[in-house]
């Protein structure tokens, strides 16, 4: 800008802030600048917005939906780095968007020609305090890569390292503070005109341009960086490249460059000696751990952000669009997912109103028998098994979800768009390599694994709302959570074992421990009924369901199939239970109900048959 004064909030550490009012400040004494910018923007928009309006009148609405998606995405395009980044925000917003111009936007490209290096030199003179010439030792003549937000220079330190040295656009923040302004107006006026549109349009506009001003400020990228590398850096096939702060700024910052193939280039990949599909499975597993461990996770997971390192590790690059899931979100989304499995739509419906997706004065009433449909359809007919789950597409799920959304009152919270963003992002890759590959089948036994370990209260209860149904035990619940944890990367059978025994004998595990006991109960009442019947003249056992005990042999069995599965390490854990005053209770809880089932039966017996020995064939 002519005067020098950047929009937005500069704070104590440099770093730039959004701020809507400080920036109405800037641009509310700038009008004639703003008119010129808003036809520039209007009219192209005004223009599309005309072809949607003939279209309805034409009747041909429905013919032409593709058509004006694809002249959407190339309108954005054409506006700049602001539209491109909005472009990316909508196309994980179902509230907002029509699925056809979800599909359409998800193919728009951040990527613009370079600018002049004389421009990009200055800027590093102006953060670094001295020419690019005098501060690298050597510096590629052309940027190897350019996108919206600025570009990319491979250089060498003094000291020998290979640097990446990415610089900001010039006037990006000006123009990009420019655009929000008006947009910011614009939303204004039409959610007060169509009262059709229910999200909060200016909160949303503020919540993204937040996120596209830390995504502007380098040093903030920075701090992302090496936040992400505390946080997992010591993951053993993920590398998080290096920082260097005495060669970096706001608008300037230097990084140990990474040699590595995209993922997509399947062909380079297989000539390194690279597994593919191991490389993706990688990516899953840290990104359920970023989405559901920490909740700090890489928003922008496409195929220029990951690549695949000679030795086998996988490099996360570009750390501005960053997100975090607060604690209970992540709980939430576990719960939910818990839900889905077993067809309990009404609980899931509230689960969307505790995720933010619907406000508590909702009427669900509406809302569940749509997200029966729905799952009906992703999931096929009732009874199918939960672990379907794991074959399920992520974008079959969210395609599906959005046209509800679209239909009912949702309003998608930005963590939720952000996270669906980075793993449709990530099942895009994987399915360029194998069509059939499914991140869910990859994240189900991470999920798996978390609901039999997690002491989190949220979780035991979604553990419980999974085991139990109608006061039953469903033993192949539990059997399908251990097969699928067991193939999770650090499942760890002892500590599981450890942790669910401290459970169940704890007071949170009272519940399961009663049910439990029942079950047992009933099964040794079953099995003795059946003996004993074996020792009478024509005895023959009685048709029964399965047993706990038979349950719990296949169980063992299970457990013998698990990796590194030892019995005689499980002794100690073993003898500990056993001395707990609680096992004592429990074993008395369980030989008081099989008692008054034994006593129930005999009584009966002694009532309809006399004094006969067949006093014990009665139905259990």
């Amino acid at each position: 800008m002519a005067t020098g004064l950047l929009p937005g909030t500069v704070t104590p550490a440099g770093a730039q802030q959004y701020d809507p009012q400080a920036i109405a400040q800037v641009y509310d004494a700038q009008p004639r600048r703003v008119w010129r910018r808003a036809v520039a923007i209007l009219w192209p928009l005004l223009t599309f917005v005309l072809g949607l309006f003939t279209d309805r009148f034409t009747g041909r609405l429905a013919v032409n939906e593709v058509r004006r998606a694809q002249q959407f995405r190339q309108l954005l395009t054409d506006l700049g780095p602001a539209a491109i980044k909005i472009g990316q925000a909508l196309s994980t917003r179902p509230d907002l968007v029509p699925p056809t111009y979800l599909e359409e936007l998800t193919f728009l490209q951040d990527q613009l020609p370079p600018f002049a290096n004389g421009v990009a030199y200055q800027f590093i003179e102006e953060e670094l305090g001295r020419p690019p010439q005098q501060i690298f030792a050597e510096l590629s003549p052309q940027p190897v890569a350019a996108a919206s937000l600025g570009q990319v220079y491979k250089g060498r330190l003094p000291s020998g390292e290979v640097v990446a040295v990415k610089v900001q656009r010039p006037g990006l923040v000006e123009q990009i503070s420019l655009d929000i302004y008006i947009l910011r107006h614009l939303m204004a006026w039409v959610k007060g005109r169509f009262k059709r549109i229910r999200s909060d349009l200016v909160g949303i506009l503020d919540e993204f341009a937040a996120r596209l001003y830390e995504e502007m400020d380098y040093t903030q990228e920075g701090l992302n960086a090496e936040k992400f590398a505390q946080l997992y850096g010591h993951i053993s096939d993920i590398y998080i490249p290096k920082i260097y702060w005495n060669f970096s700024g706001r608008r300037v910052l230097t990084m140990e460059w990474i040699t590595g193939i995209k993922l997509t280039d399947v062909q380079k990949m297989a000539q390194a000696g690279l597994d593919t599909k191991q490389m993706v499975g990688i990516g899953v597993q840290c990104s359920l751990r970023q989405l559901l461990e920490h909740g700090f996770f890489h928003a922008d997971p496409h195929p220029g952000n990951l690549l695949a390192m000679l030795n086998g590790q996988l490099a996360y690059l570009d750390f501005g669009m960053m997100s975090y899931v607060n604690p209970q979100q992540r709980y939430g989304l576990i719960t939910a997912i818990v839900h889905m499995v077993n067809r309990d739509y009404e609980s899931l419906a509230q689960d969307y109103v505790e995720l933010g997706f619907l406000t508590p004065e909702t009427d669900l009433t509406p809302i569940k028998p749509a997200l029966n449909q729905v799952f009906t359809e992703i999931l096929g007919p009732a009874g199918a098994l939960a672990a379907s789950v794991s074959q399920l597409n992520i974008k079959n799920i969210t395609d599906k979800l959005s046209q509800m959304m679209y239909e009912y009152p949702f309003q998608v919270p930005a963590y939720y768009a952000l996270i669906i963003r980075s793993l449709v992002t990530l099942e895009g890759i994987a399915i360029t390599i194998d069509p059939h590959f499914k991140v869910l089948n990859l994240a189900y036994p991470y999920v798996a694994k978390r609901l039999l370990t997690d002491p989190a209260p949220e979780l035991r209860q979604s553990l419980k709302d999974l085991l139990f149904k109608d006061g039953t035990f469903r033993w192949n619940r539990l059997e399908n959570l251990i097969k699928n944890a067991a193939h999770s990367g650090d499942f760890d059978l002892e500590k599981v074992m450890a942790q669910v025994g401290d459970f169940l004998f704890s007071e949170r595990g009272s519940f399961i421990r009663e049910k439990l006991a029942e079950e047992l109960a009933l099964g040794l009442d079953q099995w003795g009924h059946n003996t004993w019947l074996q020792f009478l003249p024509n005895g023959h056992k009685v048709p029964t369901a399965p047993t706990s005990w038979e349950h719990l042999r296949s169980l063992w069995g299970i457990l013998q199939g698990v990796p590194g599965f030892e019995p005689r390490r499980f002794l100690p854990l073993v003898s500990q239970m056993v001395f707990r005053p609680e096992t004592s209770q429990f074993a008395q809880h369980v030989a008081r109900r099989w008692s008054e089932r034994f006593l129930s039966r005999w009584l009966r017996g002694l009532v309809l048959n006399g004094s006969s020995p067949r006093l014990l064939l009665s139905p259990p």
